[in-house]
This record gives structure tokens, C-alpha cells and sequence, in this order.
């Protein structure tokens, strides 16, 4: 049912990875140059355009999966592919954000960066409640 808590939890882990990457800035690399994660997807940068594009296929991903509410398990199994896709995203978040030259612009780390961290705990929280539902509903199959 599209009512449950894990839709809550889904539908602000899509939030987080689909607008609020392009809110807060990922990191400042000189005085007027904020970065946002949709400014990688036209780079040629090898490194930063995969920032953008997980993103936002993270975002699609967690949106999808709320409308797969019939089939707990194909859902349980996306959320934790969204979830694995969220740490490859933060791994090239802090492998650039570690890489930022410091000596000639003053660099600073965007509170952008966080925002895989936050999807990770929604999609595990709505994972929780996806697992207890599947519970419930062989707990009264069991019954009949």
C-alpha cells in the first residue's frame, strides 16, 4: 500500500538525491564558485561528471521504488542497490573533495557532501519497515 512509512522514508530519500543536491553546494572551490552536483553532468571532467548523473539516479531509483509496493521484495532489493549506489557516490564526493587544491583558492567542503549520508539512513529506514511488512504478511499466511 502506497500509505506506509516507508513511502515517507522513500519519498525523502528521492527529495535529498533530487533537489536538495542542487541546493547546498557540494563544495566551494574559490571565493565565487559554488559547486552543485547537476554543474558535473556538463563537465568534461572524468571524475565529476559520475556525481551528477548517481545523483539523480538515485533519485529516480528511490521514486520507483515506492510505487513497487506489491512486490516487497523486488523493492527491499532496489532499496539496497540505491543504497550500495549512495556509497559509490560518496566515495567520489571524498575522493574529489580530498583532491581540492587548497594553496591558491580558499576551498571549502559544502555541507552537499553529507547528502548521500542522508539517503543511505532513509533507504535503510524505509528498508526496516519494507522487512517488517514482508513479516507481517507471512506471519498471517502461516495463520490461514
Amino acid at each position: 500500500m502506497i500509505q506506509r512509512i516507508q513511502t515517507i522514508f522513500l519519498l525523502l530519500a528521492s527529495i535529498v538525491s533530487g533537489v536538495l543536491a542542487n541546493v547546498f553546494t557540494l563544495w566551494d572551490a574559490s571565493y565565487d564558485a559554488d559547486f552543485f552536483a547537476y554543474e558535473s553532468i556538463a563537465m568534461e571532467s572524468m571524475i565529476l561528471k559520475p556525481i551528477g548523473v548517481l545523483f539523480i539516479i538515485s533519485a529516480i531509483l528511490s521514486f520507483i521504488t515506492i510505487f513497487l509496493f506489491k512486490n516487497r521484495k523486488l523493492q527491499f532489493v532496489i532499496n539496497r542497490i540505491n543504497i550500495l549506489l549512495n556509497f559509490l557516490l560518496l566515495g567520489f564526493i571524498v575522493y574529489h573533495v580530498l583532491n581540492l587544491s587548497g594553496e591558491t583558492n580558499v576551498s571549502e567542503k559544502g555541507i552537499g557532501s553529507f547528502l548521500p549520508i542522508i539517503s543511505v539512513f532513509l533507504l535503510v529506514f524505509s528498508n526496516r519497515f519494507i522487512k517488517k511488512d514482508e513479516d507481517l504478511v507471512k506471519s498471517v499466511d502461516r495463520l490461514r
